[in-house]
């Protein structure tokens, strides 16, 4: 499987610019479109994923992809003192910013316009890394990772929460009829963006999921991998060690 799948096809943008484009794009219904389209369940695959770090509470934390900045925010109640989330949209990030100063949080939480597969973070910085539904995204998935691995302290912990794929079946066939038929069309008519959720379906289609992808965080030299399939398979919290 290849995750490089672009939001517009007819762009000379690179990936990484294309993807900033759509993020800008849909930023202002982003929230909403998230709990909207997953009938809610996304909040609950946010607070596993922060369950495996609440394992190890963390001292320092790096959110990548942030965007919005839910997941940093909820990620506080993993213990953290401090955490810093990157995202290439800028607008984005500017809504994160908001939601911060109104929650109180601008001590605790920053938010920084940056490239994942180019941090701008010293090496062993942080003693954990998360990305929620952010790696399919990644130009260069590989890239991307080792910079995750590079910024982590030794024994420090990532955990990414990505889309996956349920088992062949039922529940996958209702699964594909709604991500590919009626999720594009809700996601255009309340964003207003033709392509940004057709293109959810085709990254998530794209992306190495599963056993491939605990494959490649091997290969980039993680260590201790797990895996925990959330709602049928439907997403997937991954947790590795550098």
């Amino acid at each position: 499987m290849s995750a490089d799948v672009r939001p517009y096809k007819e762009s000379a943008l690179s990936k990484k610019q294309q993807i900033a484009r759509m993020f800008n794009n849909i930023a202002w219904r982003y929230d909403f479109l998230n709990h909207f389209l997953s009938l809610g369940i996304d909040r609950y695959w946010r607070k596993t994923a922060i369950r495996e770090l609440s394992k190890a509470p963390p001292v320092i934390i790096l959110d990548v992809a942030t965007g919005t900045g839910d997941f940093a925010i909820n990620a506080l109640k993993s213990g953290a003192s401090k955490i810093f989330g990157i995202d290439i949209s800028e607008d984005m990030l500017a809504i994160g910013r908001k939601k911060i100063r109104k929650k109180n949080l601008h001590e605790k939480i920053e938010l920084l316009e940056g490239d994942s597969e180019s941090m701008i973070f010293e090496d062993n910085k942080f003693d954990a890394v998360t990305v929620a539904f952010g790696v399919r995204n990644f130009e260069n998935l590989r890239k991307g990772l080792n910079e995750m691995r590079r910024v982590l302290k030794p024994d420090g912990k990532a955990v990414i929460l990505e889309f996956s794929q349920p088992s062949p079946g039922l529940i996958r066939s209702l699964y594909n009829f709604y991500s590919g038929r009626i999720t594009p069309g809700l996601g255009r008519f309340i964003s207003r963006d033709i392509s940004a959720y057709k293109y959810l379906k085709k990254s998530v289609d794209a992306f190495p999921y599963g056993g491939e992808f605990l494959r490649i965080l091997q290969e980039t030299g993680f260590r201790d991998l797990s895996m925990k399939r959330l709602t049928f398979g439907i997403a997937t919290v991954y947790t590795a060690v550098k």
